[in-house]
């Protein structure tokens, strides 16, 4: 087979929904260690109503560091996790979850593979708690 690749992009595309805001669920939660050397935990965000219903949305992280910690708070508090103030939470708990979730594109350069790489992401305050009637937890 003959093919001219001068003519394909070099543009790696991950986005699997257009921008806007999504009825979603936690599908899978996935902990690792950041490069800085905390605890993340990698949520997978799954389209639960409408047009894009079970498409992934994204994927976001909670850092569980100093500086992510405020972020992480607010997440929880929104997805229903934090009824005390002092809680042992496991990954796991999030996986059924339910938020608004507002989807943006970014675009950036892939160091390891050359590609341009277009994805979709949470703002930092890109959740808001979801409709009663949408609740699944």
């Amino acid at each position: 087979m003959q093919i001219d690749f001068t003519e394909i992009a070099d543009v790696d595309d991950l986005r699997a929904v257009p921008p806007g805001e999504y009825l979603c669920q936690v599908q899978e939660v996935r902990e690792s260690q950041s490069p800085a050397g905390h605890v993340r935990w990698g949520m997978r965000w799954e389209v639960v109503h409408g047009e894009w219903q079970g498409r992934t949305a994204c994927w976001d992280s909670l850092h569980w560091s100093e500086r992510g910690l405020p972020r992480v708070k607010f997440v929880l508090k929104t997805l229903g996790c934090l009824a005390e103030a002092n809680k042992d939470l496991q990954p796991d708990e999030l996986q059924g979850r339910r938020a608004l979730v507002t989807v943006i594109h970014e675009e950036r350069d892939d160091p390891v593979s050359g590609l341009r790489r277009l994805t979709n992401r949470v703002p930092f305050a890109g959740y808001a708690a979801a409709p009663a009637t949408a609740a699944k937890n």
